[in-house]
C-alpha cells in the first residue's frame, strides 16, 4: 500500500472516529455530568446549545471532507480499471457511492445533533 493509500485510509477513519465520538459525547455529557438521571435535560429535552453546534458543524465538514478525498481517489482509480475494462463500470459505481456515504453519515450525525439541541 502506498503511503498515499495509506494516509487515505487513516484520513477516512478518523473522520467516521471523530464523528461518532463527538455524536457520543454529546448526547452522553449530561447523563454523566451528574451521575445519572440527575443531569438529564429538565422538560422537554431541549440541552443547552454549547458546543453542540461545533459538534454539529465538525461532523458534517469531517465527513464531508474526508468523503472528498476518499471519492478522488476511488473514483481515479475506477476511470483507470473502466478503461481497462468497461465491464467493471457497475462495480465501480458501487464503491465510489460507497465511498460518498461517509458525508451522509456525518450529515445523519448532525441532524440528530441539531434534533437534541432544540
Amino acid at each position: 500500500m502506498t503511503p498515499r493509500a495509506k494516509f487515505a485510509v487513516a484520513l477516512t477513519l478518523f473522520t467516521a472516529l471523530l464523528a461518532v465520538g463527538t455524536s457520543i459525547v454529546f448526547f452522553a455529557a449530561p447523563a454523566l455530568a451528574g451521575g445519572g438521571a440527575a443531569a438529564a435535560p429538565a422538560g422537554n429535552g431541549v440541552i443547552e446549545p454549547g458546543m453542540g453546534y461545533l459538534a454539529a458543524a465538525l461532523a458534517t465538514g469531517l465527513s464531508a471532507l474526508a468523503a472528498g478525498f476518499a471519492v478522488a481517489h476511488v473514483g481515479s482509480a475506477a476511470i483507470g480499471a473502466i478503461t481497462e475494462k468497461p465491464e467493471l463500470l457497475g462495480r465501480m459505481l458501487i464503491l465510489v457511492g460507497l465511498a460518498e456515504g461517509i458525508a451522509i453519515y456525518g450529515l445523519i450525525i448532525s441532524i440528530l445533533i441539531l434534533n437534541r439541541l432544540g
